[in-house]
C-alpha cells in the first residue's frame, strides 16, 4: 500500500493571547497576570492520498486555516508532525523544511495575495524562474501556457491585478500556484469572496485542472455545497478538533456526528433529495470562544443529544463504518 502524500500526525497548534493594556499595566506593577492560550488545533490526524481532494469543513474560527498553514509549512505545530511523501517537513520544536516547490496555496482574497505593482506575467514567472523550473528565455511562453490553462488570454501578461475582475484574479492566483508544479495544492476558501456565478466557473476550472494534472488538494471551506462538488473525502472540524471523516457521498447522505447533521440541516434546499431520509435540527447557539472551550466534547453545549459524560470525557475519533471516523460517545465503534 502506497504511503499518503500528506500525513498529519496528532498535530496541535496553540497561540498565546496578546496581553491587553490592563494586563501590561498590572504586570509592570508586579501583579500576577494569567497567560491564556488559544488552542487553534488539537491533536488532529489526517491523510491525503496522491490524486485525492480532501475537503475540510467547519465554522469560522474552528482552526481550518491554521491546519492548512501547518500542512503548507507556513506554521510549525506546537505538537505532532507533518509528513509530505513520507518525509518529515514539520514537527514540534523543529524548523520546517522549505516546501516552496512542493506545496502551493491559493488564498481567499486574490487581490491581497497579488502584488498590485507587478504585472501578472512577472508574478507567475518569478517562482518557476527562481527555482529553475524554466529559464528566463522560456518564461514568457511558460506563463502564456498557464494563463491558457486557467482560461485567460495569454496577451494579459502585461496587465496589473487591478485590471481584472475578482474571478479573473483568482484564476491568476491558481495559475501562479500551479506554475510551480506542486505535489500538493492547498485551497483556503478560494471562492468565498466571489459571486455565486463566478464561484461555479472557478470550481469547474478546478475540476478540469484536477483531471488534467492529477492534482492532490486540501480544499478548505465553510460552504458544504462547494466541498461536496469538488471533494473525494470530507473532514469536519469543530473548535480545533476533527469530529468526523469519510467519503463525500457517505457523509452527505448519512452523517454520523450530531454536528455534521446540524451543519447539513442548516443548508437551504429547494427540494429534498431522495437520500435525505432523516430530519436533522439546524445548529443552535453560538460558537464558544477558543480561549475557553467547553470541557469534554466541545460540541456538547449545542448538542441536542448530549449526555452527562459528554461534558467531561473527550470522545476519541474512531471507526464508525466503512472508511468512516467519528468522535462521539453516542456512536458505536465499528
Amino acid at each position: 500500500m502506497n504511503a499518503p502524500l500528506l500525513d498529519l500526525r496528532s498535530v496541535s497548534k496553540r497561540f498565546r493571547r496578546p496581553m491587553s493594556l490592563g494586563d501590561r499595566l498590572a504586570a509592570k506593577l508586579g501583579a500576577a497576570v494569567e497567560t491564556r492560550e488559544v488552542r487553534a488545533v488539537e491533536r488532529v490526524s489526517l491523510t491525503i492520498d496522491r490524486g485525492e481532494t480532501l475537503g475540510l469543513v467547519g465554522e469560522s474560527g474552528c482552526g481550518k486555516s491554521t491546519l492548512g498553514r501547518i500542512a503548507a509549512g507556513i506554521l510549525p505545530p506546537s505538537e505532532g508532525e507533518a509528513l509530505l511523501g513520507g518525509e518529515r517537513v514539520m514537527s514540534a520544536g523543529a524548523h520546517p523544511r522549505k516546501l516552496t516547490t512542493r506545496v502551493q496555496t491559493v488564498f481567499q482574497d486574490p487581490f491581497a495575495s497579488l502584488n498590485p505593482r507587478r504585472r501578472i506575467g512577472d508574478a507567475i514567472a518569478e517562482g518557476p524562474v527562481a527555482h529553475g523550473l524554466v529559464d528566463r528565455a522560456g518564461a514568457r511562453a511558460y506563463v502564456a501556457e498557464w494563463l491558457g490553462r486557467v482560461g485567460l488570454d495569454p496577451s494579459y501578461v502585461g496587465r496589473y491585478p487591478h485590471q481584472f475582475s475578482g474571478g479573473q484574479r483568482q484564476r491568476i492566483a491558481v495559475a501562479r500556484a500551479l506554475a510551480m508544479q506542486p505535489d500538493l495544492l492547498i485551497c483556503d476558501e478560494p471562492v468565498a469572496s466571489l459571486d455565486v456565478s463566478i464561484q461555479a466557473q472557478v470550481l469547474n476550472l478546478f475540476l478540469e485542472l484536477r483531471r488534467a494534472l492529477n492534482l492532490t488538494a486540501l480544499f478548505i471551506s465553510h460552504d458544504l455545497g462547494v466541498v461536496r462538488h469538488v471533494s473525494d473525502r470530507v473532514a469536519i472540524m469543530y473548535l480545533g478538533r476533527l469530529v468526523e471523516q469519510g467519503p463525500t457521498a457517505a457523509i452527505y447522505s448519512a452523517p454520523k456526528h450530531p454536528y455534521t447533521q446540524a451543519l447539513l440541516a442548516s443548508v437551504p434546499r429547494l427540494k429534498r433529495r431522495r437520500e435525505q431520509r432523516h430530519d436533522f435540527r439546524p445548529i443552535a447557539g453560538e460558537l464558544p470562544s477558543p480561549l475557553a472551550p467547553p470541557p469534554g466534547c466541545h460540541f456538547h453545549p449545542r448538542c441536542p443529544l448530549a449526555e452527562p459524560r459528554c461534558k467531561t470525557e473527550v470522545p476519541p475519533l474512531r471507526g464508525a463504518g466503512p472508511q468512516r471516523l467519528a468522535a462521539c460517545h453516542l456512536i458505536p465503534e465499528v
